[in-house]
């Protein structure tokens, strides 16, 4: 667009109106004529480079309140405004911004670029250790996936100087000394805002301060900073609301993230559908569906993701020594009940809950899905037990209709699978060492100890049952969904049908922050980083996208290897009939595991889980009154949808069956 110098005639119209300041900086567009919207400027003064549009809209405020586009009492300094907004009422000034169309900037203290900023990109953020060792650079594009292997990935330390060198670049191609506010941003009633780009349709209300940050906001994802909000160093992405008095220093907030009533964060991650309220973080890495909304609850100096911290969690990162040096992790969707506290270093395996105080740094990786309880100040480990929790099912399905993502460029690949080759690997490991613990201390020990923990008999048989289970659901589920929509005829068909499309998804499983993939595709994506071939962060995040868009091909791959090792059925010689015996089998491994979450939604509507209704009545009124709050237990809607699903399983299984029994009548 061309701008023209403003004519003298201009200058005196603006004078009249209040105007002053150096006009010899000042341009308007000039392909059009400025006389009318002239009008609706007043009170302004001009310094250094300022250009600005037409201003011929009207805003329509909450109220029907009209107030028409223009600059009303101004300083502007090195600003260009875009048609149709309104800058009015800014107490200091506005320096070294660029300002797009139809945005409202109103009762601002200040809002200044100081210098050159690369607006939070590249700010190190001490992550997991307060003491430093593991930074991850922020930049607006950042994924848990690359911040995961920024943070863990430091026994390479090529890796870490070619990743340092990649975000370094990323971070001098955002530097300037001209701040940005995109277009149809709403920014009113705020302090100071200092060296942060603004993307379009962002709402700022009532902040406190911003300093040194980026908002990427944008219409289909748009960004809410609220009430008494204090940033410095920050990245907030699209979709995501900071609220209500949040303090954040040194923080990314990813998509569609919450944070909100008073929460404080700092030298912290948090990554897509992260919901932050009331409590404290400080040095962590909160994976997709972190969760954390009490008062009394501190995140410090661990790894989480699919999490919900209960009222009072707590966790300790030093010994009272040589400082905040302690770390942990939490795997994906493990949970912590009220007033649960950990001493790091301590890591819990995935799926898993932590009830009461724990001290002993334990180490349950290989045994997912269990309960970790506090009895005498020990930890006693229940293994596999979750696996037939109605919670864990529940959260299973809850958390794909609670992406709040609407940016379609989404920064996350999210797999929300319970069981995948990630875990199902562990439960294979949990068997070898319950069984070996079993060996070694006798069938008939009362307690086994392992790695700090104890593990009663009766939990320990029971846990092999949960993982002989889980193990066989998920087995039968890959094998039956290999073979849906194939012409099957006879047993060479069935073979075919079930060779792997690649040769990849061998070997060990990882979980990136919420993408689960082999080990073997992030070592060649790491060495491809070492050696240069992959040097930006788009061609980084391809590759994620490729892991992701591959996981079901690699995922049976994995499987196919494992039918042999827990059938003893070799997949490229099965025959109709040994296909029936693995159905069949999963069709008891499904029934039973729907079974015992039936069984465990049940309580929730037992006589004790009435207590506190029916406050001034008998059990008869009891009981209407629960009914009444909490609806029957036949009709709740996950009992039957748990029903269902036992029936639909069923139905699928005997499916199979009935297919491959007519190739064993063909032969």
């Amino acid at each position: 667009m061309e701008y023209r110098k403003l004519t003298s005639d201009e200058i005196r119209d603006l004078e009249i109106r209040g105007c002053g300041g150096d006009f010899g900086g000042v341009e308007v567009r000039a392909d059009v004529e400025m006389g009318e919207s002239l009008k609706h400027i007043g009170n302004v003064t001009f310094s250094g480079s300022v250009r600005f549009g037409l201003f011929e809209e009207s805003f329509i405020l909450a109220g029907g309140v009209r107030k028409h586009s223009g600059l009303k009492n101004v300083t502007l300094h090195n600003v260009c405004v875009g048609d149709n907004s309104y800058i009015g009422g800014i107490s200091n000034y506005v320096a070294n911004y660029d300002i797009g169309s139809r945005t409202m900037i109103e009762n601002v203290d200040v809002i200044v670029t100081e210098g050159e900023s690369s607006f939070g990109n590249g700010t190190p953020v001490s992550v997991l250790n307060e003491t430093g060792g593991r930074e991850v650079a922020m930049v607006d594009c950042l994924s848990a996936h690359l911040a995961y292997i920024m943070a863990l990935y430091r026994h390479r330390p090529v890796l870490s100087e070619r990743l340092k060198a990649i975000t370094d670049r990323y971070t001098r191609e955002h530097v300037s000394d001209r701040g940005t506010i995109g277009s149809d941003v709403t920014i009113r009633n705020t302090g100071s805002i200092t060296d942060v780009c603004i993307g379009d349709h962002a709402v700022i209300s009532g902040a406190g301060r911003l300093h040194r940050g980026t908002v990427v906001s944008n219409a289909c994802a748009p960004v809410t900073i609220g009430y008494g909000v204090v940033a410095e160093d920050f990245i907030v992405c699209s979709g995501s609301s900071v609220e209500d008095n949040v303090t954040i220093t040194r923080c990314f907030v990813g998509q569609a993230c919450k944070l909100g009533h008073g929460y404080s964060a700092s030298d912290s991650l948090f990554f897509s559908n992260s919901q932050g309220e009331n409590g404290e973080a400080c040095a962590i890495f909160a994976g997709p569906f972190t969760v954390t909304h009490h008062k009394s609850t501190l995140l410090i100096a661990g790894m989480f993701s699919f999490m919900n911290a209960g009222s009072g969690s707590n966790q300790s990162n030093h010994m009272y020594k040589l400082g905040p040096i302690h770390q942990g992790i939490l795997e994906r969707g493990a949970k912590t009940a009220s007033d649960s506290y950990i001493l790091w270093p301590s890591r819990v395996g995935a799926f898993s809950l932590v009830m009461g105080r724990h001290v002993t740094h334990s180490d349950t990786t290989n045994l997912p899905f269990s309960y970790l309880i506090e009895q005498g100040n020990n930890t006693f480990l229940v293994p596999g037990v979750n696996l037939r929790s109605v919670g864990t099912i529940r959260d299973a399905r809850k958390w794909p209709r609670r992406d709040g993502r609407t940016d379609p460029d989404k920064l996350d690949y999210i797999n929300y699978n319970l069981l995948s080759p990630f875990t199902i690997q562990k439960m294979f490991k949990g068997l070898k060492l319950l069984g070996n613990l079993q060996y070694s201390s006798g069938m008939l020990s009362d307690i086994y100890s392992f790695h700090s923990t104890k593990i009663k008999n009766s939990s320990l048989r029971k846990g092999l049952e949960f993982y002989n289970l889980g193990i066989t659901k998920f087995l039968g589920n890959s094998l039956i969904s290999r073979l849906e929509g194939k012409d099957l005829r006879s047993n060479d068909d069935i073979r075919k049908a079930l060779e792997p499309d690649s040769r990849t998804g061998k070997g060990d499983w990882v979980d990136l922050s919420g993408l689960i993939v082999p080990k073997s595709e992030v070592e060649r994506l790491l060495n491809a980083i070492e050696d240069g071939s992959v040097g930006t962060l788009e061609e980084v995040n391809a590759a994620f996208k490729e892991m992701n868009d591959n996981y079901y091909s690699w995922e049976w791959t994995w499987a196919y290897d494992r039918i042999e090792e827990y059938f003893g059925i070799r997949p490229d010689r099965v025959t109709a009939s040994e296909v029936i015996d693995i159905v069949r089998k999963w069709q008891d491994a499904v029934i039973s595991l729907d079974r015992m979450v039936y069984e465990d939604a049940r309580k929730e509507f037992n006589l004790a889980s009435q207590t506190g209704f029916g406050a001034d009545g008998d059990r008869s009124r009891k009981e209407k009154d629960f009914e009444s709050v909490r609806g029957d237990f036949e009709h709740n809607s996950f009992v039957e949808a748990t029903l269902r699903h036992i029936e639909v399983k069923k139905a699928l299984g005997d499916s199979v069956i009935e297919r491959m029994e007519k190739i064993i009548a063909n032969k």
